[in-house]
C-alpha cells in the first residue's frame, strides 16, 4: 500500500524526446569504480547516444577519463546529489529503491518533507 500510495504521488516521465525519436541507440554504462582513471577516454564515451553514470563519481576534473556527457544517473538515495546545481538539466536522475528508508526518502523529497 505504501508503494502504491508513493507512485500516486509522482508525476509521470518519459525519455526526452530525442531519445525517444532514435531508431537505434548506443549506451554505455559508466561505473564508479575508478577504472577508467588514467584511460583517457572520455571524448570515446561522449559518442554515444546515452550514457548512464552509476552512483555519486565525479565527473568534473575527470572528464578526458570519463567523458563529460550524462544521460542518467543512477543511484541509492543516499548517493542523490545534494545539491539542485548537480543534476544537469538535460539529465535523468534514476533512484533505485529497495529498502523501507529508500521510500521514505522518495516520499520526502515528492513532498518537500524533512527527512
Amino acid at each position: 500500500d505504501k508503494l502504491k500510495n508513493l507512485i500516486e504521488l509522482l508525476p509521470e516521465h518519459d525519455l526526452p524526446e530525442d531519445l525517444k525519436s532514435k531508431h537505434c541507440k548506443r549506451c554505455v554504462v559508466v561505473g564508479s569504480g575508478g577504472i577508467l582513471h588514467g584511460s583517457e577516454l572520455g571524448h570515446l564515451l561522449n559518442q554515444f547516444d546515452i550514457v548512464i553514470r552509476l552512483n555519486d563519481a565525479p565527473v568534473q576534473g575527470y572528464t578526458d577519463h570519463v567523458g563529460n556527457k550524462t544521460t542518467i544517473r543512477m543511484t541509492y538515495p543516499e548517493g542523490a546529489p545534494l545539491s539542485e546545481h548537480e543534476y544537469p538539466p538535460a539529465s535523468l536522475f534514476v533512484a533505485v529503491l529497495f529498502k523501507s528508508v529508500d521510500f521514505n526518502w522518495l516520499q520526502a523529497m515528492v513532498k518537500n518533507e524533512t527527512l
